[in-house]
Formats: C-alpha cells, sequence, structure tokens
C-alpha cells in the first residue's frame, strides 16, 4: 500500500507512471482509488471511510468508567457485543445503569441522558421532537447514529390456525375495531392482545407512533410487565397475541411468531424458511429473516440509534466511539450474531 500524505503522493504516482509509459492505465487506477475513498487529502491512505474493520482500528476510543442504558431491545447487543469491545479496548468500560425509578426504555435513557446520568443511551426508536427541545432548552444537541436494523414481530399461540396478518388488522386487533380471530381469516376465538404499557419503553412508543398512527390501544389490551411475560401469557392463551423485537420473538419455542404482510396473502414471515416447528424446538430454532428486514420487504423495520450529546465532553467522545466500534465490520458481524441485521 502506498504511503504518505496524498497531495504529495499523487505528482509522485502519475510522473512515476509517465515515466513508465503507463500514464493512461495508472492515472485510471489512481482515480479509482480516490473515487473509492481509498486517498484523500488530509493525511495520506485512508483505510476507514468505508468502514473500519476491525474494533482495535477505531480512533479516539476513551480510556474511563462510561455509564450507558436505555432501550431493553437492545440487551442481545449489550450480552454478546459489549463484551467484545471491551476485550479490545480493556480501558473503555462500560457499566449499564437502571433507572432509578420506573422501568428502563429508550425514554428513560434518554431522559437519563438529559439528567446527566449516563454518558449515552441507546434507543430503538429515533428522538422525539420533545427531546429535541427539552435538550435546546439546556443548551445541549442530541444526535441519534443509527448502528443495526430491528423490526417487530407478531407472536401468537402455536395452537391458533391462521396463515398471517397484514399491518391493518394489526392495527385493528390493537385498536380494539377487531376482536375475534374470525374476523381476519383465523377461528372463532376472542382475541386477547397484550402490550407492554406505553411509558415502557422505544417499541411501544414506536408501536404507537409508527404502527398505529397515534391511535390510543383498544379498551381490550391486556398490560404485561415485560416481554418475557407477554410470551408467556401469548404461550398460555389460545387467542392470544403480542408484539416485540424480532430478535426477542423469532427464535423462541413456545409462540409463532407470525408472517406479516403489507396487502392480504403477501405475507412475508419475520423467520427464514422452512419454519421450524415447536416441537423441534430448541433443537433446532427459528433465524431471523435477515434479507426481508434489510431489503424492506418485512413491513415493520427500524433502526437502532446510539444516542449521544453533540458537544466535546469525554461522555460524547465514548458515545461516538461506542457507535463507531459497532458500526466496524467486526461489530455489524457481532450484531448479526446477536439477531438483528446489519446496517452496512
Amino acid at each position: 500500500m502506498f504511503q504518505g500524505k496524498s497531495n504529495s503522493l499523487l505528482p509522485l504516482l502519475l510522473s512515476l507512471l509517465a515515466t513508465l509509459g503507463l500514464l493512461g492505465i495508472g492515472a485510471g487506477l489512481v482515480l479509482r482509488l480516490i473515487n473509492n475513498g481509498e486517498i484523500i487529502g488530509n493525511g495520506g491512505l485512508n483505510l476507514g471511510t468505508k468502514g473500519q474493520s476491525t474494533f482495535t482500528q477505531v480512533k479516539n476510543v476513551p480510556s474511563g468508567l462510561f455509564n450507558y442504558g436505555g432501550s431493553t431491545t437492545w440487551a442481545p447487543i449489550r450480552r454478546d457485543v459489549d463484551p467484545l469491545l471491551q476485550a479490545a479496548w480493556p480501558n473503555f468500560q462500560l457499566r449499564y445503569v437502571d433507572p432509578p425509578t420506573g422501568t428502563p426504555g429508550s425514554g428513560s435513557g434518554i431522559r437519563m441522558l438529559l439528567n446527566h446520568q449516563l454518558s449515552f443511551s441507546q434507543s430503538s426508536r429515533s428522538l422525539k421532537d420533545e427531546e429535541l427541545a427539552k435538550a435546546a432548552a439546556q443548551g445541549i444537541k442530541l444526535t441519534a447514529i443509527p448502528v443495526a436494523i430491528d423490526g417487530l414481530a407478531i407472536a401468537v399461540n402455536p395452537r391458533l390456525e391462521i396463515p398471517g396478518l397484514t399491518v391493518q388488522q394489526v392495527v385493528d386487533i390493537y385498536t380494539g375495531k377487531v376482536t375475534n380471530w374470525q374476523q381476519v381469516g383465523g377461528p372463532n376465538q376472542k382475541i386477547t392482545p397484550f402490550s407492554r404499557r406505553p411509558e415502557d419503553g422505544g417499541t411501544v412508543e414506536y408501536f404507537i407512533q409508527e404502527v398505529l398512527g397515534k391511535q390510543p390501544f383498544g379498551r381490550n389490551v391486556v398490560m404485561v410487565r415485560d416481554t418475557t411475560d407477554g410470551l408467556r401469557r401469548v404461550a398460555a392463551t389460545l387467542g392470544g397475541i403480542y408484539y416485540a423485537s424480532a430478535p426477542e420473538v423469532v427464535g423462541q419455542c413456545s409462540i409463532h411468531p407470525l408472517p406479516l404482510g403489507r396487502q392480504a396473502n403477501e405475507y412475508v414471515p419475520p423467520y427464514q424458511d422452512p419454519y421450524v416447528p415447536p416441537e423441534q424446538c430448541p433443537q433446532q430454532r427459528n433465524q431471523l429473516n435477515q434479507r426481508a428486514f434489510q431489503e424492506g420487504t418485512y413491513p415493520i423495520t427500524r433502526r437502532l440509534f446510539v444516542i449521544i450529546k453533540e458537544d466535546n465532553s469525554l461522555d460524547a467522545q465514548a458515545g461516538r466511539a461506542y457507535a463507531a466500534l459497532l458500526l466496524t465490520d467486526q461489530g455489524q458481524a457481532a450484531i448479526e450474531k446477536a439477531g438483528f441485521v446489519r446496517l452496512r
């Protein structure tokens, strides 16, 4: 590989290639390097304009103990990916912090960030206007850095015979317009929709905002403590239905992740075909339909964000470094292994 600053490197390369009589071919090569971002004008060869390959290639990773928290959707990343980051950067110490009151979630993480309780936060939704306004009132600018793709999966009881639902049918179920599975092509069975409370996290907020179009839940919706509770209730209730982050649903043995469609009979499963029935689980488990999520053919997808304060503080540096680590090739591969979809 070439070394040195590009401002002095380009004339030298062109001169050398001209001397060898290869100017036409060589110049084309150099231009391809420039267009590919491999030669830049402020420091020579750039190995990172398309993303660093490994954790150790990321620059400006600070030393210290940094508090972070927020979205419960991020739990698999905190469990599986973050220890790999810290093994590569042992002085970059991360500590997950629950909110002092209430339940953890995207909203509570952002509140804790604005209350100076966290260095950065993790969110399963984008920033709200009111959060940006609250930050601005404190003289703070917040930035949301996307690092992964996620989607919502619908869980139903595995004994419920129904091929799938449209997004509109999901909306009608959760707003109370549809109360029997017979109304959406299923058996004559009462529907029992389960949900976490609206204040419990980014997934519920996203569901209300983006899926329900800000419509309130119907009075028939039963509130549960968390996703573990919701999935258990669906497994025990023939007419039960629950929604959650796809990695939390697709691999479960006691429920059926339901195919969804934008139109009737155009259902896309959140899992890879062939479907693994409950009796073959846990020896085999359903795997996330990565391609459908990445291509957007699965109808309910979203991004996961690292939320940082946009300033020159050490906390902001930690947040930027954390996002940069997750966006490396190594980080994206680890995110994929944790059950989410690579952003790139």
